[in-house]
């Protein structure tokens, strides 16, 4: 399946509807309704390069999957500046700044996704976007990609005691 774009919204009953009923839908942000890893890939290769990370090679997609893509900042930094974890920190914080920049300009809608969105609304289910982004970066995702008025809820990680993917 690439993206949604395979969904068939006058399919009436979906398979899964025989299994359990649906009566809500979760989404996560980053990689479900947009693909925002070659947003943050931009954006580290510029902040890294800038400072003369790897002798001022810029890091390519195998070293950003390896050490970056799906972990949390406090990870990145200890990651990517074992001795200085403070100046990690700060740099991530650049880092995010640079991306939410990159967002107004890039992020786009994955294929299929608006037609899942009004194939969820005219069921009248309830939906959320659940992600461990920034509060900003989530916000701001949301609404470029035109669904703000779409979610009921929000749910960052940053705000649960146990954020995804635990299963609690």
């Amino acid at each position: 399946m690439n993206g949604f774009a395979d969904l068939n919204p006058s399919e009436s009953k979906p398979w899964l509807a025989h299994v359990a009923p649906l009566e809500a839908i979760l989404f996560d942000v980053d990689g479900t309704l947009c693909d925002s890893d070659p947003i943050h890939l931009i954006a580290f290769q510029e902040l890294l390069q800038e400072i003369g990370f790897n002798n001022g090679v810029p890091i390519d997609e195998k070293f950003f999957v390896a050490n970056i893509a799906g972990k949390h900042n406090s990870e990145i930094a200890r990651a990517l500046f074992p001795d200085d974890v403070p100046r990690g920190e700060k740099f991530c914080e650049e880092k995010e700044h640079l991306f939410r920049k990159l967002v107004a300009e890039k992020v786009k809608p994955l294929d299929g996704l608006i037609q899942l969105t009004k194939w969820i609304e005219d069921r009248g289910l309830k939906r959320a976007a659940v992600t461990n982004a920034p509060k900003e970066n989530a916000e701001l995702m949301i609404s470029k990609l035109g669904l703000t008025d779409f979610f009921q809820a929000v749910i960052l990680g940053s705000e649960c005691e146990y954020p995804k993917p635990h299963p609690a």
